[in-house]
This record gives structure tokens, sequence and C-alpha cells, in this order.
């Protein structure tokens, strides 16, 4: 956000009624993302989708790809093929841009009308497509059901990744239209199908005008964010701040205001209304996890300053290719990047703020390892050095 944009931003908010502690705060989020308090077991993988809204896909995978890992951090050691059936297994989820490329409760297929209809309106890729080519993608889905790109015709041209065919454009751009979706992730390959075969038809129209799409979505963001600003509301679903503006005031949030935060903020009412307690979770996150994807907001939250690194080059990495923050008593106190090797966890690098941190980092990475199926865990490296003892004996106690 420019300056010139925050000071509009700051003028356009009306004055907080409530002012919250950064600690308030904090709580507030990790209540709202489900890491404190005890986890809604019953509505299991489903319920947790429900109440994030928007679980980020990617396609790294090393302890389990992020997907699996975020249900893992809440809900504890819940069975990974369990995980995908929850996801892809009837009518309760789809897959769209959101965030990123997201997993979505069904329930939210109609607030992402507002994004379709600009997709028809603006088509956004420099892809040509042959005549016909579009068609026959629906053509086939219709006659033979759910299909890949690969049993469509192939995905590639042959050169690299992103030189796509034109029957893997067609059916990306059907999905970005909203004629067809993601039903399943095969092998990592979306599986297409009809969105009136896979939407149920009391959703499957695009009736809410924009106002209404934006409304809506800024409200569940505030719900699952328990309370943020503007570019945080904005963030969850990759809005524009001036569209979050234009609905703000509708969406029933409350605006608030934060001891240490310099922008306006809002917060979920619901989450007001009752003290954030509870069991704080200890676990490893994903680096796409909704708690922490937002680098502004994890650095203003928690005070710790996350990137991922698998994209920067090996030498200039500080703490690796996959580094896991680790959360514990309601903090991130450390990171580790972790390997497998066989029935081995490997954490490479060990990166810790605090020596309070050596018990609960022993204690994830036991937990982790389990829920994945190693046996042992090697620690190759520890920052700082000094704690390396510590962290060996307290994973001896942890695993043995």
């Amino acid at each position: 956000m420019t300056t010139a944009t925050a000071r509009a931003a700051s003028a356009a908010a009306p004055k907080p009624e409530v002012t919250l502690s950064s600690d308030e705060a904090r709580r507030l989020a990790l209540r709202a993302q489900g890491m404190l308090g005890a986890p809604d077991r019953r509505g299991g993988v489903r319920g947790l989708l429900r109440h994030l809204g928007a679980v980020q896909l990617d396609t790294i995978s090393v302890l389990a790809r992020s997907h699996e890992l975020v249900p893992y951090a809440r809900l504890g050691a819940v069975g990974r093929p369990a995980v995908e059936a929850a996801y892809w297994t009837g009518t309760h989820a789809f897959e769209y841009w959101s965030h990123a490329a997201c997993v979505l409760p069904i329930e939210e297929w109609p607030h992402f009308a507002f994004r379709r209809r600009a997709y028809r309106n603006r088509p956004h890729w420099s892809h040509e497509l042959p005549d016909g080519a579009y068609e026959t993608v629906i053509k086939r889905l219709r006659e033979e059901g759910p299909l890949t790109a690969t049993e469509l015709g192939g995905a590639k041209n042959g050169g690299p990744w992103w030189d796509w065919s034109a029957t893997k454009v067609a059916a990306e751009r059907a999905l970005m239209y909203g004629e067809v979706v993601c039903v399943e992730r095969r092998g990592w390959k979306r599986v297409y199908d009809l969105a009136e075969r896979a939407v149920p038809d009391g959703l499957l129209h695009d009736d809410l005008d924009d106002a209404e799409c934006l409304r809506r979505l800024v409200r569940l963001a505030g719900r699952s964010l328990g309370v943020g600003t503007r570019a945080d509301l904005a963030d969850y679903h990759r809005l524009k701040g001036e569209q979050v503006d234009a609905v703000i005031a509708g969406s029933g949030l409350v605006p608030v205001a934060v001891a240490g935060w310099d922008q306006p903020a809002w917060a979920d009412p619901d989450a007001l209304a009752t003290e954030p307690r509870g069991r704080h979770r200890t676990t490893l996150l994903s680096p796409f996890d909704s708690l922490i994807w937002d680098r502004a907001r994890t650095e203003r939250i928690f005070g710790f300053a996350h990137r991922l690194e698998a994209y920067v080059p090996r030498a200039e990495r500080v703490h690796g290719y996959f580094a896991m923050p680790l959360l514990a008593g309601g903090g991130l106190l450390g990171r580790v990047d972790p390997a497998r090797e066989g029935k081995t966890l490997v954490a490479r690098q060990v990166s810790l703020t605090t020596a309070k941190a050596v018990r609960p980092m022993a204690q994830a990475l036991a937990e982790a390892a389990e829920w994945v199926g190693c046996e042992a865990v090697r620690v190759e490296r520890v920052d700082p050095p000094g704690l390396a003892a510590a962290l060996t004996s307290a994973l001896a106690a942890a695993t043995g």
C-alpha cells in the first residue's frame, strides 16, 4: 500500500469503538485460525475447510503437501487419505483462484461469480486457441465424465512446463470461466468435470452482483482472520484494496484499533464477544498456511520475519528450502527445514529464537515424523549451535 493510499484508507475508516492490545489481537487471530482452543474434531477436515474458507494448494511436497499440512497443524494426525477424501469426495469443495490456487468450500461457489465474470469479460491469457478446441473439451467432458488434461488429449506441447497444449489451455480457460470445475487432484493433475454436474443446483448460479460477492468475501475473510487491516482483508482472497473499501461498511465487521498497528483494523464481532481461551497448538506450519501466508501480517502479529526460500538460489538461503515455522505457546519460536530419507525425518536445519523453543521443537518433530510414517529423526544443523545438545536430548525423550 502506498503512503497516499494508506492515508486515504485511514481517513475513510470510522472511528473504532474497541481498542485491542497486540496480545489480544494475536489471540483473536490464533483462535480464528483454529490454533487456540479445542479443535472441532466432529467437523473434521470439511468443517475446518468451511472455518478457514480457503486452503492453499502448492506443488512442493516435503513432509506432505501443504493442503495436508494445514489440517494436520490444527487437528493432529489426520490420515492423509482421509484429508484427500474430505476435500474431493462428493460435492463438498472445489478448486479455484482465491488467495492462490485453493481448495474452497462448495458454499463459496456463488461468491466467486465476480471473478468468473471478470475472466469471461477480460480474457487474461495470450494463448490462442484453435477453432473448436474449447467446444471439444466441453463436449468430451459432457460425454465421458471427469477427465485430466492428459486424458483429454495431452497437457503439454513438449516444451517447458508452461508450454501448454490447446487442450490444456481450453480446460483451464473453462475452469476460470466457471463452466468446468476441478473435482479432484489425481497424481497432482487436475481432474475436470462440468460445473453443472459438480456443483449442487442450489449453488450453481452467478446471481450475486459484484458488490454482494465482495461483501461476503470480506466478511468471511474477517471471520477467518479474527482481526485484520484493510490489506489483510484484501489479501485473504486476493481482492483489491478499493474493492474492500467499497463494501467494508456493509460487511458486518467492527472497526477496532490495535496497539502497535499503524493502520485501521476490523474484527469479527462474534470473535470479540468471547475471550479467546484454551490450549495453544504446538506444531510445524506449512509456509502456505493461512495463519502465516501474508508476510507483513505475520511480522506484525508475531514479530517473526518469514520468507519461503524454495525459489531463492541455494547459496542465498538463510533457513532452508522449505523452512516450516514452529508454532508453540501462541508464538513463532523457530523453524526447521525438513526432508525425508526412507523412514527417517531429517531436520536439515533447525533455527531457534530462544532456548524455550527446544522442547516444543522436539515435540513437533517427533509428532510430524510419526504422522508421515518415519521411525527416526536426525538433526543435521542447529542455529544457534549451543542448543544442539539440548535439542538432541529432548528429541530422544520425545521419540523414546
